[in-house]
């Protein structure tokens, strides 16, 4: 073919796509801005989001995540066995740990003495469920929770192992928990994004590096990556306008960013462009709802008296905890908040003690205050981090000091509210909490009933991408937990 016909036909293909998506794109872009003027109170019903979605009827109409980064021993907190104190100081049976993976730290003993749990524990609720004295205020909730002691991952270091649970694999790159949800439902509010998160730090313990990929949307377009809050004069970075520009000045240049934009899509059709018009009108809007947000001044004395005092102090997990709520209100589908320091190779009793004593009351008080206001049975709560701890001491084992090392093969979650059935205990490992003997739980399984509880069958949410229709749980089989999901 004459190269000259050949370049003529792309031209005119271009030119044939540019003026099919110009009414398209108008449309879009009149929607947006028609919205972009002032921050309104959130609509009643759902924005955006994919057609046919939800799949069922929700007993959720969003999540809060509490995510324990480092791995909190479920032997020292929920997964208590009677029997662990006779086996204290013995050696792991190589019938237990089977040949089993480990990781670096611990490969080179030769020693792997059993660590019963260096604390009282105590039946608390209708049910008599075990819980820690290191949580004396969630001890009190249990009859309002569903404790899954059957949780398991393949993955035994941080990275992989936190990557796996928030994304469906090990390796980076794919889209997160809450940027799925976002792009199959759609948004509440549309002044905020549907998936925000904010970060706080244990007060000991090692504190595992986050990145932002855990809250990326991977593949799917990027206006469902999470938002990071942060404590501080400037809670979203970039957020505030320059100075010597004021509101009605940011408005004008949007406008005109935004005609730009608009000509750029229907020339070329790159979806990632509508994208970025999307997310400078929600930054607009955010200007007005963070500050609404964050600010905490006009909260009564009984919610810091709730919450505990670490609330009244940005940065904290208490704090973040009472933003949760904020947001949840406003209409925020998803708020994932992830709490460092839980990685206890050493030094164990003294600095779960401490890490516990930072979330306990505040994740408590959270249950609550959703319950006083109405909101409990359609927020989905869960709690829990990427692996627990091994039953043997990592290091020296002494009177009142040890360490443990990371533990994939079980490990303890909990969820609330949101149709979850309250006051019961799901799974069972042995008496050294090693392994599991009855109803495991894969963390597909958990994202799985993730999504159900929204509306969403995990088996439908899809996205194409490489040549595969992408799936948040993977190829694997996956399947809700129903045994911790109430009926009706």
């Amino acid at each position: 073919m004459d190269p000259a016909i050949e370049l003529s036909q792309r031209l005119n293909r271009r030119q044939l796509l540019a003026n099919a998506a110009r009414p398209l794109g108008a449309a879009v872009l009149a929607s947006l801005l028609s919205n972009s003027a002032h921050a309104g109170p959130a609509p009643a019903a759902s924005q955006g989001g994919l057609p046919g979605l939800p799949h069922f009827a929700p007993k959720a109409k969003r999540v809060i995540y509490m995510f324990m980064c480092g791995g909190p021993s479920h032997i020292d907190t929920f997964d208590f066995k009677p029997a662990v104190r006779k086996l204290h100081g013995i050696e792991l049976p190589a019938s237990v740990r089977n040949g089993q993976r480990i990781t670096g730290m611990t490969s080179g003993q030769k020693s792997f003495p059993v660590v019963a749990p260096m604390f009282k524990f105590k039946k608390h609720g209708e049910h008599g469920t075990y819980v820690s004295e290191i949580l004396p205020h969630m001890a009190k909730r249990v009859d309002d929770i569903a404790i899954i002691k059957s949780i398991h991952t393949e993955a035994i270091n941080h990275d992989p192992a936190i990557t796996f649970i928030n994304t469906g694999v090990q390796q980076p790159g794919k889209a997160s928990l809450g940027s799925w949800v976002g792009y199959g439902l759609g948004s509440l509010n549309d002044n905020l994004p549907t998936y925000m998160v904010m970060i706080s730090r244990g007060p000991s313990g090692q504190n595992q590096g986050l990145y932002d990929r855990l809250w990326s949307s991977g593949f799917l377009p990027s206006q469902h990556q999470g938002v990071k809050l942060r404590a501080g004069a400037s809670p979203v970075l970039y957020l505030k306008n320059p100075n010597g520009v004021d509101r009605a000045m940011r408005r004008r240049m949007l406008d005109r960013l935004a005609t730009l934009n608009q000509q750029e899509y229907e020339a070329f059709g790159d979806p990632e462009t509508q994208t970025r018009i999307a997310q400078y009108e929600m930054s607009f809007r955010m200007q007005m709802a963070v500050p609404g947000v964050m600010d905490v001044s006009q909260e009564p004395t009984r919610t810091f008296d709730l919450y505990g005092p670490d609330s009244k102090k940005p940065g904290t997990f208490a704090r973040n905890c009472v933003i949760a709520r904020r947001l949840a209100e406003r209409g925020v589908r998803f708020i994932q908040m992830f709490h460092r320091g839980w990685d206890q190779h050493g030094s164990l009793p003294r600095n779960i003690r401490r890490q516990c004593t930072s979330i306990d009351q505040a994740a408590a008080g959270l249950i609550q205050d959703l319950k006083q206001r109405g909101m409990f049975d359609d927020t989905l709560v869960i709690w829990g981090g990427e692996f627990g701890r091994t039953i043997y001491s990592q290091g020296r084992l002494t009177n009142n000091n040890h360490g443990r090392d990371h533990h994939g093969r079980c490990f303890t979650m909990w969820m609330a509210g949101a149709g979850i059935k309250r006051g019961v205990e799901y799974g069972k490992t042995d008496d050294y909490s090693y392994n599991i003997i009855e109803n495991p739980v894969h963390i597909r399984d958990m994202n799985a009933t993730i999504l159900n509880q929204l509306g969403i069958d995990h088996e439908r949410l899809t996205f194409k991408y490489q040549g595969l229709d992408q799936k948040l749980t993977g190829v694997e089989p996956a399947h809700p937990v129903k045994g911790i999901l109430r009926s009706v």
